[in-house]
């Protein structure tokens, strides 16, 4: 149902359509259980890095493994991406299903591997050496020996992501119901989850 406003709530703090939007009732626990529920179904996202006089950099890439709220990336160390990593760690990842309008932004701290770090052979799978491309010369393969194969892994400090709670259909009658009458729309919940939930998060996947 919509939300309705009072003029005593139309402030900064107040007001629904921005101070009372996150969801403070629901547990951590089933909070990080429906953020994972979002992020294993959807095949991509965009890994975000911060480039010297340019700023924000996004490209869209495949998630090769979450453990827990840490993400693993496969990527081409020869990528710009790595050079901005050597300026600035910070990496931000969204992932935004088009279906259902659910979201998720994450901000954290990337760090990069080569070659040498032993998960690459446990998160490769056949589909990425068409990413990388066999140079024929028996080394750069494609396959995840090749030298030029390395991790990205963003720990992240900020969660934020949005939920919806309705059907397609509830949710366009929704938004054309509190745009005629001028009320708040209420499609979903909005979250966020700050550093010392995520690293109870990470304590125990591990």
């Amino acid at each position: 149902m919509v939300k309705e406003l009072t003029k005593e709530e139309v402030d900064s703090k107040t007001d629904p359509s921005v101070a009372t939007q996150w969801d403070e009732s629901t547990p951590i626990s089933e909070q990080f259980k429906e953020l994972y529920g979002i992020v294993d179904g959807m095949k991509s996202s965009l890994l975000t890095t911060i480039r010297p006089d340019v700023g924000p950099v996004s490209r869209s890439m495949a998630c090769a493994k979450r453990v827990g709220p840490d993400f693993l990336f496969i990527a081409n160390i020869h990528s710009k991406k790595f050079d901005d990593l050597k300026h600035d760690k910070t990496a931000q990842i969204t992932f935004q299903n088009t279906s259902t309008q659910d979201w998720v932004s994450i901000t954290g701290k990337a760090t990069t591997t080569d070659n040498a770090d032993p998960r690459i052979k446990e998160v490769y799978s056949k589909g990425v050496n068409a990413w990388f491309g066999d140079l024929g010369d028996g080394v750069h393969t494609g396959g995840p020996e090749d030298p030029r194969m390395a991790l990205i892994e963003v720990k992240p400090h900020y969660i934020a992501y949005w939920k919806s709670t309705s059907t397609t259909v509830g949710f366009i009658k929704e938004v054309a119901q509190a745009s005629m009458t001028g009320k708040v729309a209420d499609t979903g919940v909005n979250r966020q989850l700050f550093d010392k939930d995520i690293q109870w998060a990470r304590d125990s996947t591990s």
